[in-house]
């Protein structure tokens, strides 16, 4: 079966990734000169201190930070080493493991929060206007809605 996409919507999918992985390896190095901390770590501790009691089960934050389970196993790892981070046993699921943001990881956030927030407006927002902004959401929200996706946010 060949399926035929149009000019206009190839490019459309092709800027999304390409603009998606220019400004991600911006960011990822704006954090690891001014906060010596890879992003994908602050995207942990961002999930977790949003989450109840500053925690989530592994599975749910490997979805949200789209990594695989033994991805986000190891990365936790090294997150517990650090201080940032700390395992708890489910207490309903003997075999279920929470990931919970330490006093230490809250305060890495806290410091790391503006400067991420500065990167994102830099490159990313600034580029775009109020309408551009609402449109971009819109898309998005239909794709994450149509797959299901538990963390569409309004």
């Amino acid at each position: 079966m060949v399926i035929n996409i149009d000019n206009d919507r190839l490019a459309a999918w092709e800027a999304f990734l390409q603009a998606h992985s220019v400004v991600l390896r911006t960011l990822e190095r704006e954090m690891d000169e001014e906060q010596h901390l890879p992003l994908t770590w602050y995207d942990v501790l961002a999930w977790l201190s949003h989450a109840p009691d500053g925690q989530m089960r592994m599975q749910t934050l490997a979805d949200s930070v789209v990594l695989s389970r033994s991805g986000v196993t190891r990365l936790v790892d090294r997150m517990v080493s650090a201080g940032l981070v700390e395992r708890q046993l489910c207490p309903s699921d003997r075999r279920g493991w929470y990931a919970v943001i330490t006093a230490k990881g809250r305060e890495a956030f806290e410091r790391a929060r503006p400067g991420h927030l500065r990167g994102i407006q830099k490159h990313f927002l600034n580029y775009l206007s109020d309408d551009d902004i609402k449109a971009l959401h819109r898309s998005l929200y239909k794709i994450l809605e149509a797959k299901g996706s538990p963390f569409v946010l309004d």
